[in-house]
C-alpha cells in the first residue's frame, strides 16, 4: 500500500486554510438527494458465503476473495515485468519540460510506443501514467480538445507516462502470445507494467504515481488502479462505473473489453436476443458481480470519477457503498465525483482532475 501518499493527503485534510483542499473539499460529498441512497447494489463488504466485514481488520480478507474472483473469471494475468524496458528514441524540449518519444515493454513479447514528459526541476516527481486510444492527444499533438491530460500534468510539475492501445486499434487489441485474460484485464496488466517502469525512473518518486484516463482511457484507468493495489490513486472520466446495458457506450458485453469469447464473435452493441452476452462478462453478470464490488478494491485509496454523459450524479447510489467501506477503513475522502452533461471533459471537470492529482499525489512540505 502506498501510505506515504495517503498520510500525505489525509495531513492536507487537517489544515482549514489549505485553498487546494478548500477548492476541491465539496467533490467528496454526495447531493442531498442522493445521500445515503443505495439502490439495489451488494453491498461490497459481504462475504461471497454471506457474513459481513465488521471492522477494518476483515477487509484485506474479503479484498483479497474479490481480486482472485475477478481474476478467475477474467483470467490470469501473464507474468508482470521486473524491469520493463524503456527506451528514448527521440528527446525534444518543450515550454517547460522535455518530451520524450518512448518504446516501451509493456509485456514479454510486446512493446507500445509512447510519450514521457518530464518537468524542468529538482525531482522526485510525482507521477501519472495516461493511457488513451493514442498517446499523441494525450501529450496536446492532436485537435482533440480537453483530453491532453499528460501535457496539462507535467506543465504543473508531474511527471507522466502516455501509451496508446496495444497494436494500434482498441477494438482489436494485439495481446502478447499466450494471454489467457480478457482484453480489459489485459490493460490492467500493462498499466501494472506501466507502474513498474515508472516507478524505476530516477526522476519519479515511486510512492506517488497515479493513473488517470477518459472513456476508454476511463475504464483502462479503472481496472489498471483497481487490480495494481500499487497506484496511489486513480481518475476515470466517465467510463460507465456500473454495468448498465441501457446504455451504448457502457459497453463491458464488448469483445474487446470483458466478453471476448473465442469460439464466438458477439455482433457489436446493446446486448440483445441477437447478441447475448458473452465471455467473463456474462459469467459476471450470471454471478451476481458488479463493478461497484470491483472499485471497492481501490480502498482506501482515493479516486475520483470525473462523470459525463455515462456517470451523471445518480452514480452517487453505488459509489456511497464505497464511501461506507472507506469510512469502515478509517478514510474520510476516499470517494469523489464531478458531474458535467456531456460525454467529452470540459475546462471546468479537467481543473477539478488536476486539483484532486495534485492533493493525492504531491507531497506535503
Amino acid at each position: 500500500m502506498t501510505r506515504a501518499c495517503l498520510f500525505a493527503f489525509l495531513v492536507s485534510t487537517a489544515c482549514a486554510a489549505d485553498p487546494l483542499w478548500d477548492s476541491i473539499a465539496p467533490i467528496f460529498t454526495p447531493p442531498a438527494e442522493f445521500a445515503e441512497q443505495k439502490g439495489d447494489y451488494r453491498s461490497p463488504l459481504i462475504f461471497q458465503d454471506g457474513h459481513q466485514v465488521k471492522t477494518a481488520s476483515e477487509w484485506p480478507a474479503r479484498r483479497a476473495e474479490i481480486l482472485q474472483q475477478w481474476h478467475v473469471i477474467m483470467g490470469e494475468w501473464p507474468p508482470l515485468l521486473e524491469k520493463p524496458q524503456l527506451e528514448v528514441i527521440e528527446t525534444t524540449p518543450r515550454e517547460n519540460f522535455t518530451q520524450h518519444k518512448i518504446r516501451l515493454q509493456i509485456a514479454a513479447e510486446q512493446t507500445g510506443d509512447g510519450y514521457l514528459l518530464i518537468p524542468e526541476g529538482q525531482g522526485p516527481f510525482p507521477a501519472v501514467f495516461v493511457p488513451f486510444y493514442d498517446p499523441e492527444t494525450s501529450i496536446g499533438l492532436s485537435e482533440k480538445p480537453f483530453r491532453d491530460f499528460a501535457y496539462q500534468l507535467t506543465k504543473r510539475g508531474f511527471v507522466t507516462l502516455s501509451i496508446g492501445s496495444p497494436g494500434g486499434d482498441a477494438r482489436l487489441p494485439v495481446l502478447t502470445p499466450g494471454t489467457k485474460c480478457q482484453p480489459l484485464s489485459y490493460l490492467g496488466y500493462v498499466s501494472a507494467n506501466a507502474w513498474t517502469a515508472l516507478s524505476q525512473r530516477p526522476e519519479v518518486d515511486s510512492k506517488c504515481i497515479g493513473i488517470m484516463g477518459h472513456s476508454y482511457g476511463g475504464k483502462w484507468s479503472m481496472f489498471g488502479a483497481c487490480l495494481w493495489e500499487k497506484y496511489a490513486c486513480g481518475v476515470w472520466s466517465d467510463p460507465g462505473i456500473v454495468f448498465d446495458e441501457t446504455r451504448q457506450s457502457i459497453n463491458y458485453q464488448e469483445p474487446w473489453y470483458l466478453g471476448f469469447d473465442p469460439a464466438y464473435t458477439r455482433p457489436r452493441g446493446l446486448v440483445r436476443a441477437d447478441s447475448p452476452r458473452t465471455g467473463a462478462y456474462k459469467t459476471l453478470i450470471d454471478r451476481g458481480h458488479d463493478l461497484v464490488e470491483f472499485q471497492a478494491l481501490m480502498a482506501p485509496r482515493p479516486f475520483l470519477v470525473s462523470g459525463g454523459a455515462e456517470d451523471p450524479p445518480k452514480r452517487w447510489v453505488p459509489l456511497n457503498h464505497l464511501i461506507d467501506l472507506n469510512s469502515l477503513l478509517g478514510q474520510k475522502h476516499g470517494v469523489a465525483m464531478t458531474n458535467r452533461p456531456d460525454h467529452s471533459p470540459n475546462e471546468e471537470s479537467n481543473e477539478a482532475v488536476y486539483r484532486f492529482l495534485e492533493w493525492a499525489l504531491r507531497k506535503q512540505k
